[in-house]
């Protein structure tokens, strides 16, 4: 049973493109790896700005300063 973990910034991603990133990935898997789709499992972590760094700031700081 393949699992796969998508980590995004919590910044407003719809139900909409959250099921397309679910279901293309479960397609991949099954197309690239010949894994069946019945027993893929995805899930999605949005995480707050404030709690992911690049560089050593925050993404909200870097955000801030058009990076």
């Amino acid at each position: 049973m393949p699992m796969v973990n998508i980590r995004i910034t919590r910044e407003g991603a719809t139900t909409k493109q959250k099921q397309e990133l679910i279901k293309g990935t479960t397609e991949l898997l099954q197309r690239v790896l010949g894994k069946n789709p019945e027993t893929t499992v995805v899930i999605i972590d949005e995480v707050e700005t404030d709690n992911w760094g690049i560089g050593g700031e925050s993404v909200t700081v870097r955000r801030s300063q058009g990076r």
